[in-house]
């Protein structure tokens, strides 16, 4: 099954939280805190495989998540950081984030390329140890990875694209100049999912693509030519090829303008792109048919190419052309990311305040939360942490903006304090 589109789910892993631990060995006294770092969480990366021409392995499952990192534990042991998940894509795939349609990246090199970065592990409490406050009884909690909702898109990596109506001898072209085999009968439809072939000319090589289903309206979705279109944007030489002999009733000129007009309203790009026309079925067709579509287009000063692919008499015509132009133009067009993540919010983060009809206050903030949990505060030390990540916070000042009184109670989670300035 040939499928070139899909929406997944990627997240990254979370870092491990850092360990509250205080040393604890025979004949030492006040061995003096040890806890250990959490471990930082999994990314995830994309990496391009040459073995896979088709999004199939991601039309199921919907979501892959990396491991998290391991938390840290006594006598300074750091958390185990988790494995990277490397998932493979058909080269050429475009990753998307798929609320803002924007670019996140082109897996087109052989470089892995990193989609999601894993969560920081949490520092624990040897780290806070200082010579004023030497038992720490608090650590950090590990950091959330990133996560996206993610759109992948398939736009085939080819230097030559076959064009053309179906059952014009694409794929036959296809399967005598390259090491292609791609099934060939006489109907329409035949090809339906492009087929890549490496051509051989002397001392150089190209891929050339076979791509299927245009026909009039293809750019509006009629037939499968709107799911192919896509594959021909990266290709650097269009060859169009139309049948000259007639057959089934249609005329060369006509099959011409129309294909020019599906690339031309699909993407107006692809007007301008460079084409090789090739009238083929030669072997089929009468002189009066060649030539008045020759004619035809010494008129718009198209230079063009007659064959008959099915006895190979002109191929060798075709590809040499086709490496003489490629010569000269510009490599594979590549896809440059234009997504921004969002900023992260360290010192400035979020919170809600609301206030009950008893007159009590609630603060919400996760990440508040997340604080108050990790911090003993029967500890002195550990609530003067948890007090200045409050003020640094502007919570603080925020409660006195809205006219916190002295002896109210404050709820954050669980726990409830009352103000007192």
């Amino acid at each position: 099954m040939f499928i070139d589109k899909a929406r997944i789910r990627f997240v990254a892993g979370k870092g491990g939280d850092g360990a509250v631990s205080f040393h604890r060995e025979k004949y030492v006294a006040a061995g003096g805190p040890d806890g250990g770092d959490g471990g930082n969480g999994g990314s995830i990366y994309l990496v391009a495989d040459d073995h896979l021409s088709t999004l199939a392995d991601y039309k199921y499952r919907k979501k892959y998540q990396a491991e998290d990192g391991e938390n840290g534990r006594g006598n300074r042991c750091h958390g185990k950081s988790a494995e990277d998940l490397i998932l493979k894509v058909p080269r050429g795939t475009i990753v998307r984030e798929y609320e803002s349609g924007q670019i996140m990246a082109d897996v087109s090199s052989d470089e892995p390329v990193l989609i999601c970065k894993g969560g920081r592990g949490g520092f624990g409490n040897a780290k806070f140890a200082t010579p004023t406050r030497q038992i720490p009884r608090f650590a950090k909690t590990g950091t959330q990875g990133e996560a996206y909702d993610i759109s992948l898109e398939l736009k085939l990596i080819a230097d030559v694209g076959l064009i053309g109506f179906p059952n014009v001898g694409k794929s036959t072209l296809l399967s005598v100049v390259s090491n292609a085999k791609p099934k060939i009968a006489n109907y329409h439809f035949t090809t339906l999912s492009p087929n890549l072939g490496v051509v051989k000319f002397k001392d150089t090589s190209f891929v050339a693509a076979d791509i299927p289903g245009l026909i009039e309206g293809a750019s509006k979705g009629i037939g499968l030519g709107y799911d192919f279109l896509r594959h021909i944007e990266r290709c650097r030489l269009l060859v169009h090829i139309v049948d000259v002999s007639g057959s089934e009733g249609r005329d060369p000129i006509s099959d011409f303008e129309q294909i020019n007009a599906e690339l031309s309203a699909f993407n107006a790009e692809l007007a301008s792109r460079q084409q090789i026309v090739v009238g083929n079925k030669i072997d089929l067709a009468d002189e009066d048919s060649i030539e008045r579509f020759r004619s035809y287009l010494a008129e718009k000063e198209i230079p063009c190419f007659f064959m008959s692919a099915i006895t190979t008499e002109g191929t060798q015509a075709v590809v040499a052309a086709c490496a003489e132009a490629l010569s000269k133009l510009p490599p594979v067009k590549k896809y440059e990311p234009d997504f921004v993540k969002p900023e992260k919010k360290t010192r400035d983060r979020d919170f809600q305040i609301e206030r009950d009809g008893s007159g009590e206050w609630e603060i919400i903030a996760p990440w508040l939360e997340r604080i108050l949990m990790q911090s003993n505060i029967e500890d002195y030390e550990s609530l003067m942490y948890f007090q200045n990540a409050l003020a640094d916070s502007g919570i603080l000042d925020k409660l006195e903006e809205l006219g916190v009184q002295e002896g109210d109670s404050i709820h954050i989670g669980d726990y409830q304090f009352d103000y007192i300035t």
